[in-house]
Parts: C-alpha cells; sequence; structure tokens
C-alpha cells in the first residue's frame, strides 16, 4: 500500500465501502434499539451510498475532483433516514477536502478530510447525541490527526484509524444507556466502521464484489420511478425503453443475462435487469433503443416492447402547466398504505410519496415529488423522524420553497395538514400546524422482532408491543388487548377523539371488537377506526 491515492484507487475506495455496507447491512439493522420489524439503519446507509456509487458510475473522468463531486452529488441525492443523511454529511466533508488534491492525495490530507466529515455531520444535527455514529466519527478523526505525522503509509493510517473507531463503538453501550438495556453497540457507528474498513479493503486489494442491479419489486412502468418531466431537456437519454425477453434460448446462461445488464449500463441509465431464464425484465433510458433491443434478442423473443419519447412527454406536460397557473402554497406528505394515501388526499394534500416507517424516502424522492406539485411554496409533512433530516436536506436540490413541517407520525401529519389556511401567510401556517402537532398523542401496535428489553420492559420474538413516539409503553400476545392497553396509557382527560388506522392482515371482524371495546372504556370520546392499510403496524393511533 503507498503513500498516496489517486483517482483511480479513491473511486475503488468509495465504491468497495457501498459493497461491504450493502452486504452487511441485515447485521446492521439488526442492532437498532427497538425490536421493531422496521428497523433499517443498514437499508437506509447502503441505498445512499448506493445512489452515490450510481453517480460515480456515469462519471467519466478518474479525477480526483471528478470522483469526489459525483460520490458528494450522490449521497446527497441519495440521503435517506438520518443515519443516510448524517452519512451523507460526513461523505461531503470528506469530499470537499480531498476534491482540492489536483492528482495524489496523502495521508495528511486524508486526515483532515477525516476531520472535516467529522465537523460536517456534528453541524447536521441540532442536538447531537453521544454514543452514536457522531462519536464514532469524532474519535476516528482525532485518532487520524493524531497518527497523520507517523503514518508512513495509508495501510499504517488506516489499520490506526479504524482499529481506534472499533475500540470506541464498543463504548458506545456506556454512552447511551438505551443501547445497553438492549444489548447492542449503535448502528450507525457499525455502519461508518464498515465504511472505513471497505476504505481500506480496497487499497489493500480485497475488493468486496457486490452485483450492481436496482431491487425493483415493482412494475417498472409505475409512477413510482419519479421521471422528473421538469428536467429532461438536459437530461443524457431520452428514450425510455422497457420490454420483457422470454421464450428464452437453451444456450443462454445466466452469465449472459449480467452481460445484457452490463450493455445496457455502457448505452443509458436507470437500467432495471432482473429475471431469470424463464423471464428477464428490462427498463432503460437511452438514445439507442435500437441496439438494447439488438442484445436482448441474442437471449430470446422479447414481448411487451415500449418506447416513449421523454423529451416529447416534457414538452407536453410543459405545455399542459402553462395553462395552468402556479398557486402560491401546495402540500406533499409520505405514507406507506393505499388507505392512508386516500386519507391524504382527500384533505387536499398534493402528492403523496409512498414510504414511511418500512422505507425512508430519499432527499432526491422528496425533492422530485415537489417539481411534480404546481407550487411555489410547498410544506412537506415526512410523518416520521426518520424522515426529518431527510426532507430538510431535499430543499438543497431543488429550486421549489419546502417548508419541512417536523411531523413523526401520521397522526401529526393529518392534524398539521388540518391546519393548513390558503390565505395566511408560510409563517402563520407554521405556526398552526406546529401548534395542531403539540395536542396530537401518537402510538402504534406492532410485533417484536427480537428479544431484548426496551425501557425496562422484556420484550420477546413475537410479542405484541404498544408503543408511543418514544418508547416501548406495553407489550402482550394478543393485538386487540394490547392496543387497548396501549390506549389507556396515552389518553388524557382532555381527550375528545381517538382515531385508529388499521394495517394489512386486520380483519374487519378484529376492528369491530376493537372499537366495541373501545367505545365501552370511553363512553364520552368519539372512537373511529380508519383503513390505512400499513405494512407492519397493526394499528397506528391518533388521540386529540
Amino acid at each position: 500500500m503507498g503513500k498516496t491515492i489517486n483517482g483511480s484507487a479513491l473511486r475503488k475506495m468509495f465504491a468497495n465501502a457501498f459493497s461491504l455496507v450493502e452486504e452487511n447491512k441485515k447485521n446492521i439493522d439488526a442492532l437498532n434499539v427497538f425490536p421493531v420489524p422496521d428497523g433499517d439503519t443498514g437499508t437506509n446507509m447502503s441505498l445512499t451510498l448506493k445512489s452515490a456509487v450510481t453517480e460515480i458510475n456515469s462519471c467519466e473522468s478518474n479525477t480526483i475532483e471528478a470522483v469526489c463531486v459525483a460520490f458528494n452529488r450522490g449521497a446527497l441525492k441519495g440521503a435517506r433516514g438520518n443515519s443516510g443523511v448524517i452519512t451523507s454529511q460526513i461523505i461531503k466533508g470528506i469530499c470537499s477536502v480531498l476534491m482540492t488534491c489536483e492528482t495524489e492525495i496523502d495521508v495528511k490530507t486524508f486526515a483532515k478530510a477525516v476531520q472535516n466529515g467529522a465537523d460536517m455531520a456534528y453541524k447536521a444535527v441540532t442536538v447531537p447525541k453521544e454514543g452514536t455514529i457522531l462519536t464514532i466519527i469524532r474519535a476516528m478523526a482525532e485518532k487520524a490527526k493524531q497518527v497523520k505525522g507517523s503514518a508512513k503509509t495509508f495501510e499504517d493510517f488506516f489499520t490506526e484509524v479504524i482499529a481506534h473507531g472499533e475500540a470506541t463503538l464498543q463504548m458506545t453501550p456506556d454512552m447511551l444507556p438505551v443501547l445497553k438495556k438492549a444489548g447492542v453497540v449503535d448502528a450507525g457507528g457499525r455502519g461508518l466502521m464498515f465504511i472505513f474498513s471497505g476504505f481500506y479493503k480496497a487499497l489493500t486489494g480485497e475488493m468486496t464484489e457486490i452485483e450492481f442491479v436496482d431491487n425493483v419489486e415493482k412494475d417498472v412502468t409505475s409512477e413510482e420511478l419519479h421521471i422528473n418531466y421538469e428536467s429532461l431537456a438536459d437530461i443524457k437519454f431520452c428514450y425510455c425503453t422497457e420490454f420483457f425477453v422470454t421464450n428464452i434460448y437453451e444456450k443462454t446462461t445466466d452469465a449472459d443475462i449480467n452481460t445484457l445488464r452490463s450493455r445496457l449500463m455502457e448505452i443509458g441509465d436507470c437500467v432495471v435487469c432482473v429475471g431469470d431464464l424463464q423471464l428477464v425484465k428490462v427498463h432503460v433510458h437511452t438514445n439507442e433503443p435500437n441496439r438494447a433491443l439488438g442484445y436482448a434478442l441474442q437471449l430470446g423473443e422479447l414481448t411487451g416492447v415500449k418506447i416513449e419519447n421523454m423529451l416529447e412527454q416534457n414538452r407536453e406536460l410543459r405545455k399542459k402547466m402553462e395553462k395552468v397557473p402556479m398557486k402560491e402554497f401546495g402540500m406533499i406528505a409520505v405514507a406507506a398504505g393505499d388507505g392512508l394515501n386516500g386519507v391524504f388526499k382527500d384533505i387536499d394534500v398534493d402528492y403523496v410519496i409512498s414510504g414511511g416507517q418500512t422505507m425512508n424516502p430519499s432527499a432526491n424522492d422528496i425533492a422530485q415529488a415537489a417539481e411534480k406539485v404546481n407550487a411555489k411554496n410547498i410544506f412537506v409533512f415526512p410523518n416520521n423522524k426518520n424522515i426529518i433530516m431527510s426532507a430538510e436536506q431535499a430543499n438543497d436540490i431543488t429550486d421549489k420553497n419546502l417548508i419541512v413541517i417536523p411531523t413523526r407520525s401520521i397522526p401529526e401529519g393529518v392534524s398539521a395538514v388540518l391546519a393548513f389556511d390558503a390565505t395566511s401567510s408560510i409563517d402563520e401556517n407554521k405556526s398552526n400546524m406546529m401548534e395542531s402537532i403539540s395536542n396530537v398523542r401518537s402510538g402504534s401496535v406492532t410485533y417484536a422482532v427480537r428479544t431484548t428489553n426496551v425501557d425496562g420492559i422484556d420484550v420477546k420474538v413475537g410479542d405484541i408491543m404498544g408503543l408511543d413516539e418514544h418508547s416501548v409503553l406495553t407489550t402482550g400476545k394478543d393485538v386487540t388487548k394490547t392496543t387497548v392497553d396501549l390506549v389507556s396509557k396515552i389518553i388524557c382527560p382532555e381527550s375528545s377523539n381517538i382515531t385508529l388506522f388499521y394495517g394489512e392482515g386486520v380483519t374487519e371482524e378484529d376492528t369491530k371488537n376493537l372499537l366495541a371495546k373501545l367505545e365501552e372504556n370511553y363512553p364520552s370520546i368519539d372512537v373511529s377506526i380508519i383503513f390505512g392499510g400499513q405494512p407492519v403496524y397493526y394499528y397506528i393511533i391518533s388521540i386529540e
């Protein structure tokens, strides 16, 4: 391992960091303190890095500046959840220093970059907590500063910095009591250690190979691909090409499918090429759809071919938008479940981003949603504490004025939207919305994925848990009984309304039984149960 790093080596380091996090994301997810089924620190960090590496893959230059600009831009756009946003800020700090190097990076400069990454991460968090990823990056930065003069090679440098980071990570349970009770180290800190280990392994030749494929379970023709027609005039590839490869030839192998994917990536972007020797689904944005079809014909027959000129779609969309005056205010909410989507649309939310507990949308997802709303000022309701930072970061990648209302739950989001008044100013609306949030008590009911102790309560795998915004309040074996128990713990004498949104798998009979019990327990309070359709959570509870 040498004394300096060039642009090519830096590109490999960044790619290997993503690969190592992707390979270990489930292990990182498992470290989340709450034993809920939507622990997603590793997933969010992986998706953030995946966006960054995707940007690098589109970068044709190997100069240090070009690689750093691409990696930073991709991380900013793809940042998901608090862990992803903090990771993107660490990357921003590191890259802003490294990109000043013309041809080579030495140990002293890299040490300075790590320090800048730590500084940037701390600035991104209003109230920094020790015992988290912030502590780990700060400790590593301090060690980097200490050894930068004595480390003769990058091997010496990373060996010392990573060892110190790991030692600090093992101390995080003593810094945060909630970690100690759960018997885990900080999940974000573990993810950061994989990132730096990825850097180190790339330089020693221990590359971790991860097949770079989008895991798209939904139909690639859906609107969720978030094609931003507003910016299509500037895109490099304009033909959205989709098709299936079927009746695949006997001579075709899995390796041929991988080769098709690689060829598509050479002639376009937004590549989806998934399937097996029975059926392959393909989606690509390219200027040469004929070549995409030609490559696929070598594997089998084509069906469902659709080629759309996105520039023409853009022109048509602009014509329509020119006829509709841009309104002063718009609203965007994040929600998971058909029922919840419908609730927000019924109260005049312009755009609902699919996501929430089980999948945090990225800053870029939120920015692209804003581009679809024909309004100058857009109120954004994250409805999850892990999406607030991404929503705030979205302001950096859109020309729209986003006003983020820090709603931490669906009930808070609904209450805040209902407080909107089109005749009031931004500040007046924001004030009214924040006041409405303060009058809402939220709860949720889900199941435990790990045996642990949280907030002094013993939790076993499979237990039904009742949670408020901060902690586990009750557990049990029966969903209805646990829900009733949770309501009793979060209701207050001034409460006048109880609303429950029921999720996937909850039957109509279940809701009737629950409604009867709550009406019996609280005869003077209005109780209503509404279909939410949300995954993972049996009930989301709103008490006002």
